[in-house]
């Protein structure tokens, strides 16, 4: 009797890591008309920040006229965005929130 030797093909599966998805930043665009409590709001329920955090954000866009609200993925970033908006116009704000590539 003939012993049968079976030989496995052993191929080794090269991982492939899939790099980090590009992120966007979320920010806000001041404008003098928007209340600040409004801005602090918006910052708590939708960007889940402390009122702390929101009122530091408020400030920044007071100050220097646009204030980072957070960096996200694009499909996340591009939600809060409209989001921001939709709230904005029917609460007849002028509130503008955009998103930029983040560096």
């Amino acid at each position: 009797m003939v012993d049968q030797v079976t030989r496995v093909n052993t191929q080794t599966e090269t991982a492939t890591h899939s790099s980090e998805p590009p992120m966007y930043q979320v920010i806000l665009l001041n404008d003098d008309f928007t209340p600040m409590d409004f801005v602090v709001r918006i910052l708590v329920e939708l960007f889940y920040l402390s009122t702390e955090q929101a009122q530091h954000v408020m400030l920044e866009v007071h100050m220097n006229g646009r204030g980072l609200c957070g960096i996200f993925t694009r499909e996340i970033a591009e939600t809060r965005v409209a989001q921001v908006n939709q709230v904005a116009r029917q609460n007849e704000h002028p509130l503008l929130c955009v998103m930029e590539p983040a560096p």
